[in-house]
């Protein structure tokens, strides 16, 4: 909220604009920002509509990639819930962007390899793979390390 009397009660021009920290803090911090949270938030939802609309073909095919495919996805949506409710936490909503990146790649080399034949590009799973290693060990680091 902006306040345009100073504490005098003086002319409203004269007087400094004041921003709640909130509102400050996450212009400088892109981690903070309401934005970040809900951007997580609908990418789980994505995840988990992605993920079972994956495990229904994969269960009409029978393909075993889409399965697995529809495995990672159902299961890092809910991660990326709670992530995404850890507004101070710089480090788990870190984690939770790493995480994000991973399952794309990895659920999504899956996928393509089971309906396309090819991979989104070489190497993609063992990145996507590795990446989400990372996010979970972020996770960990997150819970340890103690806000300042």
């Amino acid at each position: 909220m902006v306040s345009l009397l100073n504490h005098e009660g003086g002319n409203r021009h004269s007087a400094p604009l004041h921003f709640p920290p909130e509102t400050h803090y996450a212009r400088v911090n892109p981690t903070r920002s309401p934005l970040m949270h809900r951007a997580l938030l609908a990418l789980a939802g994505l995840f988990g509509a992605l993920g079972v609309a994956t495990a229904a073909a994969g269960s009409h095919t029978a393909d075993p990639l889409l399965g697995l495919a529809a495995n990672f996805l159902l299961l890092h949506a809910p991660a990326l819930i709670g992530l995404s409710l850890l507004r101070d936490n710089r480090i788990a909503i870190g984690a939770a962007c790493v995480l994000a990146v991973g399952v794309i790649l990895f659920a999504g080399d899956l996928a393509m390899r089971a309906r396309a034949g090819t991979s989104l590009f070489p190497i993609a799973a063992p990145i996507g793979g590795g990446a989400m290693i990372l996010g979970w060990l972020g996770v960990s680091v997150a819970a340890l390390v103690q806000r300042r």
